[in-house]
């Protein structure tokens, strides 16, 4: 399965937990694609697939993700050294507020290519410094976020399947379909025909610094990931001891607190500008393909867009091939195209801050769908 081949990066490995799993083959007369799925398109993916593989483009640049971890680093002493040679008053707070929220943001996209197996060739490499960045430099659980960022990938904007958009109903209502019947069932959780307006104040400021940070550690502690907790406490500790040191407790207080909000800002804003505004449905069980078209998007390609989004603003790429290394994904965009052009799958790409807007835009369009449905009798 596709899925299967975009997951795995040691094939041969994996293959042999399979193969207890085994209760036969298929009769020749039977298909081997449902009929769901279109056959030539996955028959034209997989040959993509093979070239992607024949151009090297899955093997990582070492020397890449070196220097990302240390402008990572370098980034994260300075917002300290600030502190330490100038003093606490408020420039040198600020300054060293946004370079501790720059460092974050940057280590969590570099936790994601961790994540996705994509930095090393050997896994255990991976798992290794994704420990050290995730739950060390970060302070939350690597295997937390393997646990729903795996389901995000296996079945986007599929509700019930991706955990990324549980927050429908219960905080804002998402896609066309899905408004209609909430208001059709005459269901009311928030006020959702502001729910572009309140989007502002809840889900980007607060996501951090409420629902992940207790997240991370209940999912740790309910499934017993003691290795992680311990990795986690090692942040606490030494964020707690750097900064403890220089800055009152309301002021330490204060620092961890904004930075979180400001690290969950730049985070959303990015995370949702290629999902949101997309198709969210029910799982259809389409081909890999079509399921990944459907549910993303990418933004316009700039050395600022590349650093800002962490390569994210190639979702689209990303999504076909989560274990491909991120400074390989602007190669393979055009061949990507060429097959969406083949098939008349609509592929995407838009300007940053129109990506930006249209999360607005598609929360004040399902909202007002919502208080149609609702009003409707």
């Amino acid at each position: 399965q596709d899925a299967f081949v975009a997951f795995h990066v040691d094939k041969a490995l994996v293959s042999k937990y399979l193969k207890p799993l085994q209760i036969g083959e298929l009769a020749p007369d039977q298909p081997s694609v449902e009929p769901t799925k279109n056959e030539m398109l996955v028959k034209d993916f997989r040959e993509l697939r093979a070239t992607v593989e024949s151009l090297g483009l899955l093997e990582p640049n070492q020397l890449f993700f070196f220097l990302l971890l240390a402008h990572i680093l370098l980034l994260d002493m300075a917002a300290w050294l600030i502190l330490f040679y100038f003093g606490t008053s408020l420039v040198p707070f600020v300054f060293s507020l946004l370079l501790l929220t720059i460092s974050q943001v940057q280590a969590s996209w570099l936790q994601h290519d961790l994540g996705h197996l994509s930095v090393f060739r050997k896994t255990k490499w991976n798992h290794l410094l994704h420990k050290f960045v995730m739950c060390h430099l970060i302070g939350a659980s690597a295997k937390w976020w393997t646990l729903l960022h795996s389901q995000h990938h296996a079945k986007p904007n599929c509700f019930h399947k991706d955990p990324d958009i549980d927050m429908h109903p219960f905080l804002f209502t998402l896609g066309k379909k899905f408004s209609v019947e909430l208001g059709i069932k005459k269901k009311k959780y928030m006020p959702y025909n502001h729910q572009h307006k309140y989007f502002f104040i809840t889900l980007p400021p607060l996501l951090f610094p409420t629902y992940f940070h207790c997240h991370t550690f209940y999912i740790a502690y309910t499934k017993k990931y003691w290795v992680d907790l311990a990795w986690m406490l090692t942040f606490y500790i030494r964020f707690f001891y750097t900064y403890g040191s220089l800055l009152e407790t309301k002021t330490l207080n204060s620092l961890i607190s904004l930075h979180r909000m400001l690290e969950s800002s730049w985070f959303v804003w990015v995370s949702q500008m290629n999902h949101i505004p997309m198709d969210i449905d029910y799982d259809k069980n389409l081909d890999w393909m079509s399921t990944q078209l459907q549910a993303t998007c990418n933004v316009e390609q700039s050395l600022f867009n590349d650093w800002f989004t962490g390569h994210l603003n190639f979702q689209i790429e990303h999504h076909l091939f989560p274990s491909m290394p991120r400074h390989n994904y602007w190669k393979v965009a055009p061949l990507v195209k060429s097959l969406c052009a083949k098939h008349g799958l609509e592929y995407q790409c838009k300007p940053l801050l129109t990506a930006f807007a249209d999360i607005v835009h598609s929360l004040k369009s399902s909202g007002e769908l919502w208080h149609d449905a609702y009003l409707h009798k």
